[in-house]
């Protein structure tokens, strides 16, 4: 079941994630004695990544004890302006004191089948996975564009219905441009899953991913079930705007 929060505006969102991200980081490492935290592309979380720079949010946090991945990527430098890791690098990274060995960035520059092994390798150590298991985040940052496509999992591509890798490389159709993505089964092992929605452009789709049939394929976003976990809608009062009160 998820947990709808409604908002006013974008930085009302941004501030209750950031609240949320201390909260469940903190007890992260009072319970495991670290976090991991996935990170989130595109827009939705650029206002959040600003907060966590800066004070107060800054000091809230246990950074030396926080590890970072990435959701997905696109095929491009790491130093290109369209590039995830760069955006989170330049937004927060280079303000928080996370020890460069606890970043994980994907391989972007070649999204080749030696990445996705290498990709997973990393995220299997980190977690200590036996063959069979699927690591367990203690936080999923997830946007959600106008087409209910959630990281790089767009719909009717096969990374909807893959249950079996844990990232995935692929041409998106509707870009004709190659991604690399975690997969869902990643995303339904984590902890908490924190959908950051803003905007009306996403009103529909929010109203057809959350009152809506269930057409996973469509809208892939209505896929995110945590086998264990919470999931937590925060949307601001323009993407909101078509729910039923």
């Amino acid at each position: 079941m998820s947990e709808i929060v409604r908002l006013a505006t974008p930085a009302e969102v941004a501030r209750e994630a950031a609240r949320r991200w201390a909260e469940i980081a903190q007890a992260a490492v009072s319970e495991r004695g670290r976090f991991s935290v996935v990170l989130a592309g595109g827009k939705a979380p650029v206002e959040l990544y600003k907060l966590l720079a800066s004070e107060p949010w800054r000091s809230q946090a246990p950074w030396e004890h926080t590890a970072v991945f990435w959701g997905d990527e696109r095929r491009v430098p790491a130093s290109h302006p369209d590039s995830n890791y760069r955006m989170a690098r330049e937004l927060l990274l280079d303000f928080v004191p996370i020890p460069q060995s606890q970043i994980f960035r994907m391989p972007s520059e070649g999204l080749a089948g030696g990445d996705i092994r290498e990709y997973e390798e990393r995220i299997r150590r980190y977690f200590d996975l036996g063959p069979r298991e699927w690591p367990r985040f203690d936080l999923f940052l997830l946007g959600m564009g106008a087409d209910g496509h959630i990281a790089s999992i767009f719909p009717g591509t096969r990374a909807v219905s893959d249950r079996t890798n844990m990232v995935v490389v692929y041409e998106v159709p509707q870009l004709r441009a190659e991604r690399m993505t975690l997969t869902l089964p990643v995303i339904n092992h984590a902890r908490h899953v924190l959908f950051l929605v803003t905007g009306l452009d996403k009103a529909r789709v929010v109203k057809a991913v959350l009152e809506g049939p269930q057409r996973v394929s469509t809208y892939p976003a209505q896929a995110v079930q945590p086998v264990e976990g919470a999931v937590v809608w925060l949307l601001d009062q323009a993407a909101a705007s078509e729910l039923v009160e």
